[in-house]
């Protein structure tokens, strides 16, 4: 071990029997803490090439268990996020996926600081399990079409060491280390197709288009070295994803764009990913039409029977798509924030209206903090529309009294316009 990690610090390329030598000494616990860090530094410095990380990311998916499709391996596929502020796109992209035919194993995980989580979200539903054993995904996968859960301890267990010393030597922040960690999950989940929605600006981890473009280009090319179709769309992150940040409040806007009646912003994105990935699949013969087929199921029905059937068989509530309002988790109490002057919202500032539905308690500032499912945010006016002086902006949903300072730290979100200006697309560029 040593003399691989002498040529990682004088910044050689490593062998493939090196790099897998070093995952299965992380996960058989041969290599100590101290090594690890060393070689994660050393990485971290000196980057790896392109088919080095493919290996690294092949050693870290084999360290684990990998789900089977057999025949169906053509038709498994997945998508991937980044992390956001109000990003429910993968709580209708699972079903509206399953309702054209495709499989859709999605592993998520929970949310940390200004960034959401998905199983968060999930647990407002009565009932609805995340942790499930492989067996049990590849059986709800294959009944309903989709399932949406946790990952497993078998799953890349590489993965979780690597990161657990990543995180206390600074040496998170690498595009080789992140790739690897991303796309070893991933892998593991049979996929024969993936999509990758990197957001960048305020409420990304990625802070501007060239790093986020960096981090794509690198997801993209050991996607394909790995044999998953692969692809990326970066995508615009200075303003929250629809119109409410919090647990349950997510889910009600999820179960309205599963009807057909969701919000455009949500849907936009919705459609341009799933869309990528019917035509990734060859399910459609080109983006557009892939969109369109995408749309289809969010306005006939068919995407919201995928996710009741979802729901159920992994033990949740399914009457919870038609009585939303009675069986998710509502704050005892909500406070109406109202505009100041006249004028055209301009923007929202996603980063800050995160923060504040932080402090209500709607996320995690730590990874043992509680999450109340009931608290969070409404935004109730879109950018470029005309605003009021004494008109709604903002519902606050939270469990104890709040202060003018939650007022005042919302206000301070947005910027008015005088004049109305055009709201451009969030996608910002397709990698492919």
């Amino acid at each position: 071990m040593r003399e691989i990690l002498r040529k990682k610090r004088n910044g050689q390329r490593l062998s493939a029997d090196e790099l897998h030598q070093f995952v299965a000494g992380v996960t058989d616990q041969t290599i100590s803490d101290e090594q690890v860090g060393a070689m994660l530094m050393a990485i971290f410095l000196n980057g790896l090439i392109p088919e080095e990380t493919v290996e690294l990311t092949r050693a870290m998916l084999n360290s684990g268990d990998q789900l089977d499709w057999g025949a169906d391996h053509a038709r498994v596929v997945d998508k991937h996020s980044t992390g956001g502020v109000g990003d429910k796109i993968s709580l209708p992209l699972a079903p509206a996926l399953a309702a054209c035919g495709l499989l859709v194993p999605m592993v998520s995980g929970r949310g940390l600081g200004h960034t959401g989580g998905t199983l968060d979200k999930l647990e407002s539903i009565p009932g609805y399990q995340v942790r499930l054993p492989a067996e049990e995904i590849h059986a709800v996968v294959q009944k309903v079409g989709c399932v949406i859960c946790g990952q497993t301890d078998r799953i890349a267990p590489a993965d979780r060491r690597l990161y657990s010393i990543r995180d206390v030597t600074e040496t998170v922040d690498s595009i080789p280390l992140i790739t690897g960690s991303i796309l070893s999950k991933k892998a593991a989940a049979g996929l024969s197709a993936l999509i990758l929605d990197v957001k960048v600006g305020r409420g990304a981890f990625m802070a501007d288009q060239e790093s986020g473009q960096g981090l794509a280009e690198s997801l993209v090319a050991v996607g394909k070295g790995l044999g998953m179709h692969t692809a990326a769309i970066l995508t615009e992150m200075d303003h929250p994803i629809g119109r409410t940040i919090g647990n349950s409040l997510e889910i009600h806007e999820t179960i309205e764009c599963l009807q057909g009646t969701g919000n455009e912003d949500l849907i936009e994105l919705v459609a341009a990913l799933g869309g990528e990935l019917l035509t990734l699949t060859g399910e459609a013969p080109d983006f557009e039409s892939g969109t369109a087929t995408i749309r289809k199921t969010l306005t006939d029905g068919s995407a919201l029977e995928r996710f009741r059937q979802m729901v159920e068989a992994v033990g949740g509530d399914p009457r919870v798509v038609d009585s939303p309002n009675e069986l998710l988790p509502a704050s005892p109490l909500s406070t109406v924030i109202e505009c100041t002057e006249d004028g055209y919202l301009h923007s929202i500032d996603s980063l800050n209206l995160a923060w504040v539905a932080l402090d209500l308690g709607a996320g995690r500032k730590q990874k043992t903090d509680t999450v109340d499912p009931a608290v969070g945010v409404e935004v109730l006016s879109a950018r470029g529309e005309p605003l009021v002086k004494g008109q709604p902006l903002f519902r606050v949903h939270h469990r104890d009294a709040i202060d003018d300072s939650i007022r005042q730290r919302l206000l301070d979100t947005i910027t008015i316009a005088s004049e109305k200006s055009a709201v451009p697309s969030r996608i910002l560029k397709t990698i492919r």
